[in-house]
């Protein structure tokens, strides 16, 4: 599939009711567990998210399309929803996401990106030089990631409850 704006738009605009969907009043155990050790639970998995949408792809995207000559990104912390979501609701992070990535959304379409933008460039701390198609193909990419470790950490709760068709079961290998 070749990139498009339209096309990320189309996904971006989904993972918010997907979340919502999947885990709106859910009982805590599916929202707060994960698989062990340093993994993280939907619960963090949403606040990352919402963390991303308040800090990283938008501000980036403002860099490298402004006129300014220094387009180095801040670096961007991937542990802060730790801190910031303490103490909050799974229901309340999900609609706070909702909300940030709905404006975030105007803000893409405002910008009214064509073809022609695709190649201007942002310098990411760690990787160099980016452009503006690899940070949104990212985002997009990103939500999906996410969507998909939420299932699989959901799906791990039922492992020793499914018996032998783990076997077939790919999401607990």
């Amino acid at each position: 599939m070749d990139f498009s704006i339209e096309k990320s738009i189309s996904v971006l605009e989904k993972t918010p009711v997907a979340l919502y969907e999947l885990l709106f009043d859910l009982p805590e155990e599916w929202v707060m567990l994960n698989e062990g050790g340093e993994t993280w639970s939907p619960y963090d998995i949403v606040g990352h998210l919402i963390h991303g949408e308040s800090t990283d792809w938008i501000n980036r995207l403002e860099i490298i399309l402004s006129d300014s000559t220094d387009k180095k990104f801040t670096p961007f912390d991937r542990f802060a929803q730790f801190n910031e979501s303490k103490g909050k609701e799974m229901n309340t992070l999900l609609k706070e996401f909702k909300i940030l990535r709905t404006r975030n959304i105007e803000i893409l379409k405002s910008k009214n990106i064509t073809n022609e933008h695709y190649e201007r460039i942002g310098i990411h701390p760690f990787f160099g030089t980016v452009t503006l198609k690899n940070l949104i193909a990212t985002w997009v990419v990103h939500d999906l990631n996410h969507l998909a470790q939420i299932s699989r950490v959901m799906a791990h709760q039922f492992r020793s409850g499914v018996g032998p068709w783990k076997e077939y079961l790919r999401i607990l290998k």
